[in-house]
């Protein structure tokens, strides 16, 4: 519960976990901005709020600063999650945040990324919220202006921002400029719970192709929609970051590459692919090499692309599992040492007569908990192995197949 008489602070039950959120307020924000704020915020960074000082921590801040405790509490925190998460970006130490706004907020990897392909625009980030997407193009961009509807986290874009840019209240529905290219990212959260229709998002995503249709437009969104059903004139991107999928991002016709509909971009590689290479990738058995392609690139559609430039090929035709005798460099991989019909008993057998212990499991194809079948496994060994378990064929000739593997790291 908020102190009796804070200004403009809401604590509600958040939906998501039940985790508790702050709301923060214009004069929340007008504090923190001001040097006795700045100046608490220091002393309040001095604490550790670890899991054991928690509680005592946050009494001592609330007897020093009283209604104030809430904010500076939140805002230090929320600075220390902001560290890895915006790595790269700038130095985000002395930044203002809302608890929504950064999970919203793209990897600071990622954000550059996006901003690399728009070098040399005038660039209009009609959703600006706290200035992580304006933070990497104004490195990049002649001008780079913001927007956003929600005053406070407009406020806290000025703070984090100052001088570098160009910011101003104003609905994404409703264009303020021209002959900008305009990115937006529209909220995929309510109340911490993700919004998976996009008709949902904030704005709509309908609703913003439609306005800007006549535009350079660049739209973050989430890499699970049917990508098939839009009606989308331009370039899907799928990004992936130290081993895992971040986000899609749509690129309009102005802004695409010539013959480029699909891209996956996997950033800790460097390695980018498009649906304009060739993806003669034919389907054989299983050979020495189980490939398990990085996430951005299944996602964008583009497994026979990948396969094709690497020398690999499928084991199916429709499982996004690829195989090779050799395992492309820097790649990792899964070497077949057993393959066998699937079954929890011959399973296990297998693995208890190669002394299994610690055990990865893959899935595709097939409807299987992994974690239950660990568990079922009851494996007692000392060697790490991996298992691949997919199908193989379609209809009655299809069965579930299992590889017992080592992996190459």
């Amino acid at each position: 519960m908020a102190p009796a008489g804070a200004q403009g602070l809401v604590l509600q039950r958040h939906g998501h976990r039940g985790k508790a959120v702050l709301k923060f307020g214009l004069d929340d924000v007008a504090y923190l901005r001001s040097e006795s704020g700045a100046a608490a915020l220091q002393a309040v960074a001095g604490y550790a709020f670890a899991e054991a000082t928690r509680v005592a921590d946050i009494a001592a801040v609330r007897a020093r600063f009283g209604e104030r405790a809430l904010v500076l509490v939140e805002t230090t925190l929320l600075r220390r999650r902001s560290t890895a998460k915006l790595a790269g970006l700038c130095d985000v130490s002395t930044w203002l945040f809302t608890d929504e706004a950064l999970q919203q907020a793209t990897a600071g990897p990622v954000a550059k990324h996006r901003a690399s392909r728009l070098a040399g625009r005038v660039v209009h980030d009609v959703t600006c919220s706290i200035g992580t997407e304006l933070a990497a193009l104004r490195a990049v961009a002649p001008r780079a202006v913001g927007s956003d509807i929600d005053p406070v986290r407009l406020a806290m874009a000025q703070h984090n921002l100052g001088n570098a840019v160009d910011l101003c209240r104003a609905d994404a529905l409703h264009p303020v400029t021209r002959d900008t290219a305009v990115v937006v990212d529209p909220s995929r959260r309510d109340s911490g719970r993700r919004r998976f229709d996009p008709r949902n998002y904030r704005p709509p995503l309908d609703q913003l192709l439609d306005v800007y249709r006549d535009r350079d437009l660049v739209v973050k969104c989430s890499p699970g929609i049917d990508f098939d059903r839009l009606q989308f004139d331009g370039e899907v991107e799928v990004t992936s970051y130290d081993g895992s999928v971040r986000e899609a991002c749509l690129w309009s016709a102005g802004l695409a590459e010539s013959g480029v509909r699909r891209r996956a971009s996997i950033l800790d590689r460097c390695e980018q692919i498009t649906d304009a290479e060739p993806d003669d990738c034919p389907v054989r058995p299983a050979g020495r090499w189980i490939i398990d392609p990085d996430g951005a690139v299944v996602r964008a559609g583009l497994v026979r692309h990948y396969g094709a430039r690497h020398g690999l090929w499928q084991l199916d035709s429709q499982i996004a599992y690829l195989s090779g005798d050799q395992l492309p460099f820097g790649h990792r991989g899964f070497e077949v040492l057993e393959q066998l019909p699937f079954s929890k008993k011959r399973l296990r057998h297998a693995l208890a007569a190669r002394d299994c212990g610690p055990l990865e499991i893959l899935v595709r194809g097939v409807d299987l908990d992994p974690d239950a079948l660990r568990r079922r496994l009851r494996l007692g060994g000392s060697q790490p192995l991996s298992v691949v378990v997919t199908r193989i064929g379609s209809g009655s000739a299809g069965s579930a197949t299992a590889f017992v593997c080592r992996a190459s790291r």
